[in-house]
């Protein structure tokens, strides 16, 4: 079975920071691309940021230059570094990757549990 475990959620006021944080395990060979979405109260579940095998990384626009995306192989995790935090940040924080399981098996994608960010004064 393959598990995600977000934390590093919580409550921050406006302008500060938090790290997020989103651990794999389980039955894993190797761990594809990996992101992190975010669903506001009453909203859809959206993208925040990508990271593929590579490193490559893709943002939404009302994030970038405030979040930082990456991800440490070894440890089968990947980080959301969240700074100028907004009201409007306020959501849950979902982690998502992309796992194949064994050899020869198809990648699937995982989800987190989700963590709570609030931001608010």
């Amino acid at each position: 079975q393959v598990q995600l475990v977000e934390s590093g959620g919580g409550l921050v006021q406006p302008g500060g920071s938090l790290r997020l944080s989103c651990a794999a395990s389980g039955s894993i060979f190797t761990i594809g691309t990996m992101g992190w979405y975010r669903q506001a109260l009453g909203k859809q579940r959206e993208l925040v940021a990508t990271i593929g095998s590579n490193r490559g990384t893709d943002y939404a626009d009302s994030v970038k230059g405030r979040f930082t995306i990456s991800r440490d192989n070894t440890k089968n995790t990947v980080y959301l570094q969240m700074s100028s935090l907004k009201p409007e940040d306020t959501a849950d924080y979902y982690c998502n990757a992309e796992i194949q399981k064994y050899r020869y098996s198809v990648p699937s994608a995982y989800w987190g549990q989700g963590t709570q960010v609030t931001v608010s004064s």
